[in-house]
C-alpha cells in the first residue's frame, strides 16, 4: 500500500509526510529555511493533533533549533491555565520532580492527555531553564460558559475573563459554527454561549501571549483549531502587541486542508495514542 500523502485542495496538489510547505509559494522548503524565516519575528506558533506523538516531537525540534539561535526564548503552553504559573516557574527552575509536578498543576485533572506525550518538551525546557508560561483560562470556566453564557459567571470566575472579547470575526464565527454542527453535545445547545467560550479561550490565550512577551522570542503550542487561518489566537495577539509573528500547522498525511491554515504546514505521520474524553470547543 501507497503511504498515505496529504492534499492541499486550493493548490490541487499532494505531499508527503516529512514535507514543510510554505503556503505563500506552494512549495517546499527545508528546515533551515524555515529556521531562517521563524528567526525574524517575535512569536512563533506551533499547533498540533493532541494525541499526535509525531506533532509532539516536531515541537521540541523547532524550540530546540529556536533555543540555539535565542536562548532568551519562552515557550506558552495552553495545556496549562494561568494560575499554576508560579508552579512552572519552579519546573523551569529545575526546583520540582516529575511527579511532584504533575501532582500540583492536577495534570490529569485538567488536561488529561498522556504526560507522555508532553514530557521530553518539557524536560527541555526544565533542563534549560527556559520560561514556561501557563496560557489558559481555568479549565472549569469553559464549560460553564458553554451552558449559561459569560454573563451568568460568579463574580470570582469572570475575574479570570478578559476585558476584551472579539466576537465580530464573521469567518471565525463560520468556522467554529461548523464544528459545533459537527460535535454536537446533549447538553450544549446553544451556539451564541459556545461562541463566546471559543472567544473567551482564544481572548484569555492570546492576552496571556501578549502579557509575557518579555522575552526576544515566544513559541506557543496549542491546537491546531486554536492557529488555524489565524483568526484564534495569531490575530488576537497581533491586534495587542503588534508582534510579528508565524504559524505552523501540523498536517497529518491522508487528510485534506488548505493552504491558507497556516504559513507553514508541515506534514507529519500518524503515531497517536488513545485521545481521552471531549471536552467544551475547538482545540
Amino acid at each position: 500500500m501507497a503511504p498515505k500523502r496529504l492534499f492541499i485542495k486550493d493548490l490541487s496538489t499532494y505531499y508527503d509526510a516529512g514535507m514543510i510547505i510554505s503556503t505563500k509559494t506552494g512549495a517546499a522548503v527545508s528546515f533551515e529555511d524555515l529556521l531562517a524565516d521563524l528567526s525574524r519575528v517575535g512569536v512563533i506558533y506551533v499547533g498540533e493533533e493532541h494525541h499526535n506523538r509525531t506533532h509532539h516531537k516536531i515541537q521540541l525540534e523547532v524550540i530546540k533549533a529556536v533555543y540555539k539561535i535565542c536562548p532568551n526564548v519562552a515557550v506558552g503552553m495552553e495545556m496549562f491555565d494561568q494560575t499554576y504559573q508560579p508552579i512552572l516557574n519552579l519546573w523551569s527552575a529545575g526546583e520540582l520532580d516529575q511527579g511532584t509536578f504533575l501532582q500540583k498543576v492536577h495534570w490529569y485533572a485538567n488536561w488529561k492527555y498522556d504526560f507522555e506525550l508532553y514530557k521530553d518538551v518539557l524536560e527541555f525546557i526544565k533542563d534549560e531553564k527556559i520560561r514556561l508560561i501557563g496560557l489558559n483560562i481555568p479549565f472549569h470556566i469553559p464549560p460553564k460558559i458553554a451552558v449559561g453564557g459569560i454573563e451568568n459567571l460568579s463574580d470570582e470566575d469572570k475575574k479570570h475573563v478578559p476585558k476584551t472579547i472579539d466576537t465580530s470575526d464573521a469567518a471565525h464565527r463560520a468556522y467554529v459554527e461548523q464544528v459545533f454542527k459537527q460535535h454536537r453535545v446533549p447538553w450544549m445547545d446553544n451556539f451564541d454561549f459556545f461562541y463566546q467560550t471559543q472567544c473567551v479561550w482564544e481572548d484569555t490565550m492570546a492576552s496571556s501571549v501578549a502579557l509575557n512577551l518579555k522575552a526576544d522570542m515566544m513559541i506557543v503550542l496549542t491546537g491546531n483549531g486554536h492557529i488555524i487561518r489565524k483568526f484564534g489566537i495569531p490575530n488576537r495577539v497581533f491586534r495587542r502587541t503588534g508582534a510579528d509573528f508565524r504559524t505552523i500547522f501540523l498536517a497529518t498525511a491522508g487528510n485534506e486542508v488548505e493552504s491558507d491554515y497556516a504559513d507553514y504546514i508541515w506534514v507529519t505521520s500518524r503515531e497517536k495514542t488513545h485521545p481521552p474524553k471531549k471536552k467544551t470547543g475547538q482545540r
